[in-house]
Formats: C-alpha cells, structure tokens, sequence
C-alpha cells in the first residue's frame, strides 16, 4: 500500500484506494482477493473511474462550439489526483474539480465527487456529477472495476448471469475505438439471462450491452462462488478482458465511444448527459461477494 493510500476495513473485509483517480486498489473479503491486481504485462490498472467521457472520440478530439480538444479515451479523471475530503473506518470520500488543466482538454466546470464504502461483504461506490457553471455541463460517467477471472481454481467454470433476459448482439467496436452500426452476436442461452465466459469473446473487443435490460448481474463460478454487480443510473453495462489475462472488467456506463463517422459537438454526441447549471447527478456501482 502506497503511503498516501487509504485503507477501509469492516469486520473481515479490506479495501485500499488510491488518491490517484480515487481508485479502488485492493478489495478482499476473508481471505480472498476480488480485485484484479494491475500486473503491467497484462493491464496495469485496476478499477478505474472513467469521466467526462467513456470510450473514445473520433481522432481522440471531442468539439465544442466549433473548436476541437484533444482527448484521451475514457477522459482524464482516471489520471488525476483527487483531493481527500472525508474518511471514516468503513468510507472514504474523494473530490476532484475543474482547472486548466482539465479544462485544455474539457472547457467546463464540473465537480466530480466519489465516495468509497465498504461492508462485511460489499464495496460500493457512487460518484456524484455537479455542475457549478453557468452553461450546461456534457458528460459521461463510467465505472471500469477488474475482478480476478478465475476466482481460484481454472478448472471451475465461469458465467454471467443476468438478472432480466438481454439482447443476443452487441456493436461492432472498430480498432480506433469507435461503435460502428453493424451489431456482432453474443452466445446468451436461458432466455437471454446467462452467457459462459471464455476468453474467445473478447478477441473483436468488448461486449457493450446499450440500454441494458437488468440493473443486476452474478459473476458466479459452478463452485459456488459468486459477485452480484447492481447498477444505479448507468445504463450500458459492458464486459472486457485483454488477450488471455486473469481478469474480467465489468463496466457501467452512462455514455459511450464516438459513433463511426460522428464529427459533432459533445453536446449532441449520442448518449451524453447534459447537466442543468447548479444541478447534480448520482451514479452508483455496488458489488457484493457470496462465498
């Protein structure tokens, strides 16, 4: 643990979180480690928070009234340092505001809030989106947490399982990050409710379920262990790993990459938010683990 990580615990449970990003860095219950480790040969982070936008734009440039700024793929929250501004033994609270420099690359004022808590069994956490400008603020907020795949033994099978049945197809994401129209299918069997993973779905990318039906889903392996992911407000649910690594992200998102061919202002991109000046928004990702 870094020196100004901060660590919860309540009862068996533990989390770290980074100040950097206000991301979560270790979160185990018992004796057993959930939470990707960040081995760099395989992808360094581990549960990464994605604001003002999630995917990519088109030429990593998104536009606003006429005017282009250069932008990386899932923003630049991830890559700053959030100032702590509340801890207690089971939660942890992190800020991060506009300055010039976010506003290089964003020109808008915004206050990005998150809030870490931990249970015996649980971690949630909930970012909260305000707007202290005078104009409407354009964003999108996305929640990128890898758990370890497999729990434990590789000879134990592995599934997701939707809580309501879901589309057999998600988008065709391009090599520059883009969602092209074309839709790719998707192995779901009991009515749409559960798909087997194996590391073969992921070689054309990620699975990104727009507009998702189920607001739950179980990461549950046939041994009997399992992570129940609920979602609050983030409507597009994905799913990614990278090559044959041992981990498995499951997203929340409230946006998503730029459209292929889509040149327009972040103001009228496809599934940005746009907040009224003075207001605020709640987005929560919340996992529990059953052993």
């Amino acid at each position: 643990m870094a020196g100004d990580d901060i660590e919860l615990r309540q009862g068996s449970a533990r989390a770290v979180i980074a100040r950097h990003g206000a991301e979560l860095q270790s979160w185990s219950v018992g004796d057993r480690d959930l939470l990707w480790s960040g081995d760099p040969p395989y992808w360094p982070r581990r549960a990464p928070l994605l604001f003002p936008i999630v995917g990519r734009c088109h030429d990593n440039r998104l536009h606003v009234a006429g005017r282009a700024y250069a932008i990386g793929g899932h923003g630049f929250a991830r890559d700053r340092e959030f100032v702590l501004q509340s801890r207690a033994e089971d939660h942890a609270t992190f800020v991060l505001r506009d300055d010039a420099a976010s506003r290089a690359q964003y020109p808008f004022a915004f206050a990005l809030t998150v809030t870490h808590r931990l249970t015996a069994d649980s971690i949630e956490t909930t970012a909260t989106v305000g707007n202290p400008g005078d104009e409407p603020l354009p964003y999108a907020m996305g929640f990128h947490p890898a758990f370890r795949w497999p729990f434990d033994s590789p000879a134990a099978a592995h599934e997701i399982r939707f809580d309501r049945p879901e589309k057999a197809s998600v988008p065709v994401i391009t090599p520059e990050g883009l969602f092209a129209p074309e839709m790719r299918p998707v192995p779901l069997t009991h009515g749409g409710t559960r798909l087997a993973l194996n590391h073969a779905l992921f070689q054309a990318d990620a699975l990104c379920f727009l507009n998702a039906a189920s607001t739950t889903l179980t990461f549950a392996n046939d041994a009997g262990e399992a992570l129940r992911v609920t979602v609050r407000d983030l409507p597009h649910l994905a799913l990614w790993t990278k090559d044959d690594a041992p981990f498995l992200c499951i997203e929340g998102w409230t946006g998503h990459g730029d459209p292929v061919g889509f040149a327009g202002d972040i103001g009228v991109k496809p599934s940005m938010r746009q907040l009224a000046p003075g207001a605020q928004a709640t987005h929560v990702f919340a996992c529990t683990y059953q052993g």
